[in-house]
């Protein structure tokens, strides 16, 4: 039964190459398919046991498959509904609640009336569109009636985007941290009962075989914003395709250098990708907010024919929250000049795997 051990050792290896700090596709993609990884673990677990006395280095296949299992429960026990309660009473003064669409809709889809459609249904305040290109825009245009506030960036290299309101805004920047053709949306935004907060829009390159070589770009992208948000003296809300998960490296880097909580925790695991593919979907699509925020309701829409799946939030703004504050975390030193360091490498990489045409 040496397969076993040849197996375990894949998976094992698979499981820490995220702990190394290298930035190439290799080490950082296992850490997209930990849940997968998780689920053949405890199958190979199974097999361990069932074929003892058959194996060769038994124990030593144990102990590894442990870890690493043991491990990934404590990553994920933090996106399951045990984690704490989110049943949060609000204050006598409190805003209104507002809702949020947020989705890839992949550049190459060509079925507009299924996502105009779900706009109608859920009738969103706030909307945004990744992958959104000319073709898009011009599916857009009919909703302008309902959404007269909003940006559009149409672009032909797959990371256009498109940002609808029904709010009312105060100030609107684009902001391009790591190269001229990623644009990030930041929007001030008014509720009508005259609660103010700032979204932040944003949807970085993702490391992979197929894309960059590197996460650099992602990361300085991602972290650039964390700054961007941390300076801000309203609340705010961050949602997009981030191309990470909630428990990767620079996903744990995002949250303390900003300040914000990740809107999974105690909620699920609300997976957004692949639509197409129920084995290997994971949670691509965050949502971060700053204390002063509650989500009343986060899940996941059913499909408009993207590879992605639409992410719906529901939010008032109120005072902070003790139980809240415990999810926020700050860097320390030597995080903080990794920070900086990945700001910069990310300014300093050059893709040639986009074009916009």
């Amino acid at each position: 039964m040496s397969i076993i051990l040849i197996f375990t050792s894949i998976l094992f290896i698979l499981h820490i190459l995220p702990f190394f700090k290298n930035q190439h596709w290799v080490f950082r993609v296992p850490d997209f398919i930990r849940p997968q990884l998780l689920f053949l673990q405890l199958l190979t677990l199974v097999f361990t046991i069932i074929y003892w006395n058959k194996i060769e280095y038994s124990w030593a296949i144990l102990l590894m498959l442990l870890l690493c299992i043991a491990y990934n429960f404590y990553v994920f026990a933090r996106f399951t509904k045990f984690w704490r309660d989110n049943k949060f009473k609000p204050s006598e003064q409190h805003s209104q609640h507002v809702k949020i669409i947020s989705v890839n809709v992949y550049q190459f889809n060509s079925e507009y009336e299924r996502f105009v459609q779900m706009i109608r249904k859920e009738q969103p305040d706030i909307f945004l569109t990744m992958e959104s290109n000319q073709e898009w825009e011009n599916a857009f245009q009919e909703l302008k009636d309902d959404y007269p506030n909003f940006k559009e960036i149409a672009l032909e290299n797959t990371y256009g985007m498109h940002f609808y309101s029904k709010l009312n805004i105060r100030n609107m920047k684009v902001h391009y941290f790591v190269a001229d053709d990623l644009p990030s949306i930041e929007a001030e935004l008014e509720t009508e009962d005259g609660y103010r907060f700032v979204f932040f829009g944003v949807h970085p390159p993702p490391p992979s075989p197929t894309e960059e070589e590197t996460s650099k770009e992602r990361d300085g992208d991602l972290l650039s914003l964390a700054k961007q948000a941390k300076k801000q003296n309203l609340p705010v809300v961050i949602t997009g395709d981030f191309n990470t998960v909630a428990w990767s490296s620079v996903s744990i880097l995002f949250k303390k250098a900003s300040g914000l909580i990740d809107a999974r925790y105690g909620r699920g695991y609300l997976a957004t990708f692949h639509a197409k593919y129920w084995f290997f979907r994971i949670p691509l699509d965050l949502l971060y907010h700053s204390p002063d925020v509650f989500v009343d309701d986060l899940k996941i829409l059913p499909s408009i024919g993207s590879d992605h799946f639409p992410m719906c939030c529901t939010f008032y703004i109120d005072k902070r929250n003790e139980e809240q504050e415990k999810d926020v975390k700050t860097l320390d030193a030597e995080e903080k000049e990794e920070v900086e360091e990945l700001i910069e490498e990310g300014k300093d990489e050059e893709s040639d795997n986009r074009s916009d045409e």
